[in-house]
């Protein structure tokens, strides 16, 4: 029978590519945005999810009274969650308290126990999330702490399926890959699978504005003056992740939360695609990069968008929220007559 399975882990991958016609019509070069969106969980997280817990079974880590522990900002959690109804293993999870109640709720849905914590601590204090999963891990018999930040199947999983995808739907012509950066697996796995095909293709890490990463990528020095609260979920850190390879990046670009805000609601309104808040982010970093280098029309360029904007819709989809951030107040500077009006009521 054609695309039937036995169960909804065989949906994880081979996510399709959609030409981007609007929201980038002043840059010369084809781009294409990959819908991770269109794995059953939703987002890219499915990969890791399923990889990891598969090579923790072969290595006889799990059995069928297991616990899986994580701390997640939302994404990794729904997809652990799936794996584990269908593999039969408990699901505890940390997450952050920018983590909004929808989120929780889904996650509660998929039977996953869940710990909130507060998001502006230290990544070694014993409230953060980092901690908190830790010492759950480590009090609960029978668990495995899946750890996305430092393990580096959260590398090969991408190795293994999103670089081959990309390079095969593209024929082996992309120039330029954008993703945006939380522990780093999805682009530090695109990007050594790709790297190793064509050496010459522009890897691009997207960071958040009030995270680490980009500038200890310049200097290979940690700056804590950098770090400040934002609102994009999944995306940067005030910790350097060991699954971020930053010797396969070649440039990163640093966007904030009102413009990945205005860019998500665009490509919506222009493209038709909902995706998440980290959707407007990497749009909005390819828009910022193409500022100051050029693009010819055969360069190809894909941008990862990571998740489902049905997850935000009472954040960045919701406008009430929008005006809570000041965003709205400073709708003028947005040159989108009708982005404008559908943002200012």
């Amino acid at each position: 029978m054609s695309n039937v399975y036995d169960n909804i882990l065989g949906l994880i991958g081979n996510t399709p590519m959609v030409k981007l016609n609007t929201v980038t019509k002043d840059i010369p070069a084809t781009v294409y945005a990959k819908l991770e969106s269109y794995n059953p969980g939703h987002s890219t997280k499915d990969r890791i999810a399923l990889h990891i817990i598969e090579n923790a079974e072969k290595k006889g880590l799990l059995n069928k009274d297991s616990v899986v522990v994580e701390t997640t900002s939302g994404n990794t959690g729904f997809s652990l969650a799936m794996v584990c109804i269908i593999k039969g293993y408990k699901c505890i999870l940390a997450v952050s308290d920018k983590t909004k109640p929808e989120k929780i709720a889904y996650l509660k849905a998929l039977g996953a126990t869940v710990y909130v914590c507060p998001a502006n601590v230290p990544a070694d204090d014993p409230r953060s999330y980092y901690e908190v999963a830790k010492r759950i891990a480590s009090e609960t018999p029978n668990s495995v702490y899946i750890n996305q930040y430092f393990n580096e199947l959260n590398i090969d999983a991408h190795y293994q399926t999103t670089g081959p995808e990309i390079w095969e739907q593209t024929e082996g012509k992309i120039t330029h890959l954008f993703a945006c950066t939380g522990t780093g697996g999805t682009l530090s796995g695109s990007a050594k699978f790709l790297k190793e095909k064509n050496p010459d293709i522009k890897i691009i890490g997207v960071d958040a504005d009030g995270s680490i990463l980009k500038s200890y990528h310049e200097t290979g020095e940690i700056h804590k003056e950098d770090v400040h609260p934002y609102q994009i979920e999944g995306m940067g850190k005030n910790l350097i992740p060991s699954a971020l390879l930053f010797d396969k990046v070649d440039e990163f670009v640093r966007v904030n939360d009102e413009m990945s805000a205005y860019r998500t609601r665009e490509v919506a309104l222009k493209e038709a695609i909902m995706g998440g808040y980290t959707t407007g982010a990497v749009t909005q970093a390819l828009l910022q990069y193409a500022q100051s280098h050029e693009f010819s029309e055969n360069d190809m360029v894909v941008l990862i968008y990571p998740d489902h904007g049905s997850r935000y819709i009472t954040k960045v989809y919701s406008d009430k929220w929008m005006a809570e951030q000041g965003f709205v107040n400073n709708c003028v500077h947005n040159y989108d007559e009708v982005f404008k009006t559908e943002i200012i009521k």
